[in-house]
């Protein structure tokens, strides 16, 4: 039982070795493709927003992502498909992704609390003037 256990494990090990994809000539550089995700995922989240700009330079994201990063669709597909075939490799450039995205959430969180807050203190501000001006009159 014990070497059929072993011998199992050992294959196992022996077969996530393998290559299942051969890497691509002109793989984008892991980092880069860090980049190129996190900017898609920005862009695809205001999508709506942006919208009016990519019309007035003909563009799709598609086609901004290509031009800024100089690179094509087969360049792009043929590197994600290379990556999503080691999966470890995969998750850790979607984990830096999403810490990426989650640092920018929370500085945006940060500058609207901050925007908020100077409102609502201007508010107060003004209803404070107005009483007293109201009060002042009275007198």
């Amino acid at each position: 039982m014990k070497r059929t256990v072993t011998f199992i494990l050992a294959l196992l090990f022996l077969s996530c070795g393998e290559e299942v994809i051969e890497k691509p000539e002109n793989l984008i550089p892991k980092e880069e493709m860090v980049n190129i995700l996190h900017d898609l995922a920005l862009l695809k989240s205001a999508q709506n927003n942006i919208k009016p700009i990519l019309e007035h330079k003909e563009l799709t994201i598609m086609e901004f992502l290509y031009q800024k990063y100089q690179i094509d669709s087969a360049r792009l597909a043929q590197s994600d498909l290379y990556y999503a075939s080691i999966p470890l490799e995969y998750q850790a450039i979607y984990e830096e992704i999403d810490a990426r995205l989650e640092k920018r959430k929370k500085a945006m969180e940060g500058r609207t609390k901050k925007r908020n807050d100077s409102v609502r203190e201007a508010g107060k501000r003004r209803k404070d003037s107005i009483k007293t001006l109201r009060e002042a009159k009275e007198d």
